[in-house]
């Protein structure tokens, strides 16, 4: 076997390892809904249904043509295509950095999978790690907020797991690149247990802004916002637009406005980034600002973001396999669900790098 397929075997079968590790160490009352679901019932929500989800396959699972286009400097020499908008690239080719003598590299730009994240309704379920449910054993994550049923004025309450998931760098596929990102699969992020994801007042600790924003009038401009990221790419001026998503802000995952699957999970997962980038956990990595490295991007360009679905059904191929933040659901393979199962998705995360390859 080849030393680059070997060491994806392995990579593989580490990551399965991992997952079936975390579940059998969990007791096995921890697996079935907690006890906590119980008070949560009293207190006006439902209890969640059964987890579901599976591993995804780094090899069948991946949107592999998401990768570009890949540019050096402004030209693109390796087009998409299926036709996928780029973000703005470098004019030049040649790019220096490093000091107190400068050296000198080339201005790459492409995009990398480095995200991999859960969005479900169910606390504790795990989709991309085989639809697992992992709690702790004690009532948290379990608010009151519950999922109702589809059309207008009704919500939902999603909670978000954040995987570091630097694909590229575990398949080698652009190989001895020092600016991808470089890290082992781990689970970096839980909203459940974060009181800013779980109540609106609290969460405008980090977005007091929030206020300025709150009326038709802003709200009435994310209607350019969906259009033009359904036809090109979203529009990073207006920020605190989810574009056909609805609104960016509050920045946890309480949608007042649920009209399907597809819909909620990505605006809580834009949300989610959002509050990343807020928190300086995210940072930016686009444009000639990142060519030497990565820097703090407080409010989000949703330009640097591309969402795959690989949970319940992976789409793989198509101009709307990857589509960017905001753009409409409605095209055909933008993201497809299986009503039956339940609302348990997962996402590969695509963020636009930018970088002198020294």
């Amino acid at each position: 076997m080849a030393p680059r397929a070997r060491r994806l075997t392995l990579g593989v079968m580490a990551s399965a390892a991992l997952g079936l590790s975390l579940f059998a160490s969990v007791p096995a009352a921890a697996q079935t809904p907690v006890q906590g679901a119980t008070s949560q019932a009293s207190a006006g929500g439902s209890i969640p249904g059964s987890c579901t989800g599976k591993f995804v396959n780094p090899i069948t699972d991946v949107c592999w043509s998401c990768l570009f286009p890949l540019s050096v400097g402004g030209l693109h020499i390796f087009p998409s295509l299926a036709g996928r908008p780029d973000t703005g690239n470098p004019t030049l080719p040649i790019c220096l950095c490093g000091s107190p003598i400068p050296r000198i590299g080339i201005a790459m730009g492409f995009w990398e999978p480095v995200r991999l994240a859960d969005v479900s309704v169910k606390p504790w379920c795990f989709v991309n790690l085989g639809g697992k449910r992992i709690a702790p054993g004690f009532d948290i994550g379990y608010g009151k907020a519950r999922r109702t049923p589809d059309g207008p004025n009704t919500g939902s309450k999603w909670h978000v797991h954040w995987y570091m998931y630097p694909l590229l760098y575990w398949m080698e596929v652009l190989t001895d690149m020092a600016c991808l990102e470089q890290s082992s699969f781990d689970i970096a992020y839980v909203t459940e247990i974060d009181p800013l994801w779980q109540d609106d007042t609290l969460t405008a600790l980090i977005n007091p802004e929030v206020a300025i924003f709150a009326n038709p009038i802003a709200q009435a401009a994310c209607a350019a916002d969906c259009a033009s990221a359904t036809v090109h790419l979203p529009l990073d001026p207006l920020f605190w637009c989810a574009g056909c998503q609805g609104p960016m802000y509050p920045m946890n995952g309480n949608v007042s406005a649920h009209i399907g699957h597809v819909q909620a999970s990505r605006l809580a997962l834009s949300r989610f980034s959002y509050k990343m980038h807020r928190m300086g956990i995210a940072w930016g990595t686009m444009g000639g600002e990142g060519l030497c490295k990565k820097y703090l991007m407080p409010i989000m360009k949703k330009q640097q973001y591309r969402f795959q679905a690989v949970n319940p059904s992976p789409m793989v191929k198509g101009r709307w396999a990857c589509p960017p933040i905001g753009s409409s659901d409605l095209k055909p393979g933008s993201g497809n669900t299986y009503p039956a199962v339940g609302e348990d998705m997962g996402y590969l995360v695509w963020r636009k790098r930018n970088c002198c390859v020294l």
